[in-house]
């Protein structure tokens, strides 16, 4: 390593990366899971380029040669970058040469065109001519020395090149070689399924049948050669932070700028050196952005394919993981309300295993319920057609104050949140649209309700995850709904804080990144190292999808040096360097990958004892410590924070789908030993999950139900 006490983010990204291609290649992993998997690592990849690539790019062209955090210059992470993805893809792809065909042994076969039977060709040539030919464009590129622009390729879209030479006199071939670019049409179905026998299924892709029958686009002209090719261009560019008044007209030439930006990188199958080599030229790229595959040109598709309800039903079980439907807890007895329920006991929610229901229920009586006054909320992230969107709007039409910070920078969801912001304030809502050079990124809700009693009362729901409920089925996350007077209080001047001109204000349990979360998780992390001894030494653990903030990676160094154990759970990308004598011996670091993505961020701290438990939106990024509105929130229920502390423990156990970072900042599986059991942490939550909803349906009477002191 360049640099021995910190990784360099982007190298640890990749690592990432490369443990959920681990997935894959795991052979006790369902083949259709392992081609999920396969799929993922291809999404990963794309964003990669689009932000992180392209940033180092950008400083490369900016004639930045200074080196970063872990030793490294743009120009050289640049290099190391393009030699490791390499060796990512092509395990990818050789992953992928194993899963395919044994799908074929199971009845479900991708076929390339090689293997296209006779009878197959004739359909699908039928099948082009009939659903794919009349939407088909064909842009000529004009030679090296004429002046015209490449034909508009946009951003992630497939297309088609070829190599063509004009057919005169009685059919001898001209040597005047031309190029002409089709898109692939991105409204058609990738997967096109070929006629076949009940007991196997057969699919072509779309993208090499436009390439197989290429020649029908060119008459009187010989295609010479093929080649399927995808641009990943930059997306690492912001809003004109200025333009207060047309916001969302800067949101939209962001948008419409992504897909003509600065090309970062090209993704190509074939073999024909004319076009890549007329494409990199055109697209300005070097050979180190040139990525030639070993199979399908795009495998973000094979996501759909591998979770479709439609294939056939002889398609096995035993593809797929075995299903872990979420569990429906928090559900009040019939004829009470969800604020009754909270009233009582502030309520822990553990999505994906138990289900988002509560979350979806809190909103919807808010809207319909006559005693309910406002509702102020965050949304980041939700799904196109949102059930929280169309609570919130149901609730501005019947007269209730809605107000709604809208992030409309959340990167590739811009286009959503300009869509549905503008629903709710036809509604009559009050939209926010963040705070300016600042991404709003805190997960909150509070609904403020008169009560019999004709007191105001509010009831607080806060999150370490996006209001969204698609993602909620994959993403585990944590949130509570509370009523606790002190923080409700202080989410109300949370929320006075980001949408007026309300000064900053002390808070005395709710942390407020960029004010106030960094300079106290550090302040925690001091008084863990002051406070351990010998006797009593200090425990730190946290589970983070990231950690790359200098500062607080050092205040960590210091707690081991001083004898504290750091746990830490570290999904994605980790600039720390564990294990290091005298500077980190004391931190051990685990990240778990399994069947839902890891997005909850706890920490704890013993504290002498006087144990504290805290959830949070921020991962320990500078963007998120320094450039974002984030929140870190107290777990004030006993009960509540030792079920944290229980899952917070698990993860450190898992020995079946857990890799430990070594001092040498490589990672290694974790593997149980002779005399252990496997033990997976997302397989326990579950069990965890339906244990506990059993219980709760028992007879009331067999149950000491707990309640909140009044």
């Amino acid at each position: 390593m360049p640099n021995e006490r910190y990784i360099n983010r982007e190298l640890s990204w990749l690592e990432f990366n490369a443990r959920v291609l681990e997935e894959a290649l795991d052979r006790k992993t369902p083949l259709l899971e392992r081609l999920k998997f396969l799929s993922i690592v291809t999404s990963n990849f794309d964003e990669f380029f689009m932000v992180r690539v392209a940033a180092v790019k950008a400083q490369i062209r900016a004639n930045e040669a200074a080196p970063d955090s872990s030793g490294l210059r743009p120009a050289e992470l640049l290099k190391v970058i393009s030699e490791r993805c390499r060796q990512i893809v092509g395990r990818q792809y050789a992953c992928l040469d194993e899963v395919l065909p044994a799908l074929e042994r199971e009845g479900l076969a991708i076929v390339p065109p090689a293997a296209w039977t006779q009878a197959e060709k004739r359909w699908l040539e039928s099948y082009f001519t009939e659903r794919i030919f009349p939407l088909l464009t064909p842009l000529r590129v004009q030679d090296d020395d004429e002046e015209e622009e490449f034909p508009f390729t946009g951003n992630l879209r497939l297309h088609v090149a070829f190599l063509i030479d004009e057919e005169v006199g009685s059919g001898e071939a001209q040597r005047t070689a031309k190029i002409a670019v089709v898109q692939v049409p991105p409204n058609i179905d990738r997967f096109v399924r070929m006629p076949s026998q009940a007991t196997a299924q057969r699919f072509a892709l779309a993208d090499e049948i436009v390439a197989a029958f290429g020649p029908r686009l060119f008459p009187g002209w010989t295609i010479r050669e093929t080649l399927l090719f995808k641009v990943t261009r930059d997306a690492d560019f912001g809003v004109d932070e200025e333009r207060d008044e047309d916001f969302i007209a800067a949101m939209e030439e962001v948008l419409a700028g992504r897909q003509n930006s600065y090309a970062v990188r090209l993704s190509y199958v074939g073999r024909s050196s004319i076009l890549v080599e007329r494409l990199r030229v055109s697209l300005r790229l070097e050979n180190e952005d040139l990525y030639p595959l070993q199979g399908p040109v795009d495998l973000r598709g094979f996501l759909e394919l591998a979770s479709s309800n439609s294939l056939p039903a002889h398609v096995s079980s035993r593809l797929y993981d075995e299903p872990w439907p979420p569990v429906h807890s928090l559900e009040p007895p019939e004829g009470s309300s969800i604020w009754g329920e909270i009233v009582k006991r502030d309520l822990l929610l553990h999505p994906p295993y138990e289900s988002f229901d509560p979350v979806l229920r809190f909103l919807d009586e808010a809207a319909d319920d006559p005693s309910v006054l406002a509702i102020k909320m965050t949304l980041y992230r939700t799904s196109g057609n949102s059930p929280i969107v169309r609570a919130l709007t149901r609730a501005a039409r019947n007269g209730k104050q809605v107000a709604v910070l809208v992030e409309l920078k959340a990167r590739f969801d811009e286009e959503k949140n300009i869509a549905w912001s503008s629903r709710l304030e036809q509604a009559g809502a009050i939209v926010v649209y963040g705070v300016a050079r600042l991404k709003v990124h805190a997960k909150a809700a509070l609904v403020v309700r008169r009560e019999e009693s004709g007191a105001i009362r509010r009831y607080l729901h806060l999150s370490t995850g996006n209001y969204n409920e698609r993602t909620a089925r994959l993403y585990a996350d944590l949130s509570i709904f509370t009523v606790d007077e002190e923080l409700c209080r202080e989410a109300s001047v949370f929320f006075n804080m980001i949408t007026g001109y309300s000064a900053v204000q002390e808070l005395r349990r709710l942390a407020v990144a960029p004010f106030d979360l960094k300079s106290r998780l550090i302040s925690m992390i001091d008084r863990e190292t002051q406070r351990s001894t010998p006797e009593s030494p200090g425990l730190i653990m946290a589970k983070l999808n990231a950690l790359a903030d200098t500062d607080v990676i050092d205040a960590l160094y210091r707690a081991s040096a001083a004898g504290v154990t750091v746990l830490l759970n570290i999904r994605g990308i980790c600039a720390l360097l564990p294990g290091v004598p005298g500077l980190s011996e004391n931190i051990t670091v685990v990240s778990v990958v399994g069947r839902y993505l890891e997005h909850s961020r706890i920490v704890y701290f013993r504290n002498g004892g006087a144990e504290e438990i805290y959830l949070s939106s921020a991962d320990w990024l500078p963007r998120n410590l320094e450039r974002r509105i984030e929140l870190m929130f107290p777990v004030l229920d006993d009960e509540i924070a030792a079920r944290v502390r229980e899952i917070l423990e698990a993860y450190f156990k898992d020995n079946s789908k857990a890799h430990r970072l070594g001092s040498d900042a490589t990672w290694t599986r974790v593997a149980p030993s002779a005399d252990e059991k496997p033990f997976s942490a997302q397989a326990f939550f579950y069990e965890s999950v339906k244990r506990r909803h059993a219980l709760e349906e028992a007879p009331q009477e067999e149950l000491q139900v707990r309640r909140r002191p009044t």
